[in-house]
């Protein structure tokens, strides 16, 4: 799936982690995780993956388009 600026801010809103802490999850650099929340460059499919699979983990379910009336969003499992 892919996981645009918005759901992974949403995501992080909705377990209550600081960018930091996603950061240190995905094993990513802080710098990574600001510039795409702040859509500054585009990062690598890998760490796209890795903040998705980090996410995931903490028990973030992300739901596609066509699984609410709203759109993509999140949830937790």
């Amino acid at each position: 799936m892919l996981i645009t600026p918005a759901v992974c801010r949403a995501a992080r809103a909705l377990i209550d982690w600081k960018q930091p802490e996603l950061a240190n999850a995905a094993g990513l650099g802080l710098s990574t995780i600001v510039d795409f929340e702040k859509e500054r460059r585009t990062v690598s499919a890998d760490a796209i993956a890795a903040i998705f699979a980090a996410l995931e983990a903490a028990g973030v379910q992300f739901l596609e388009p066509g699984d609410t009336a709203g759109g993509a969003g999140v949830a937790l499992k």
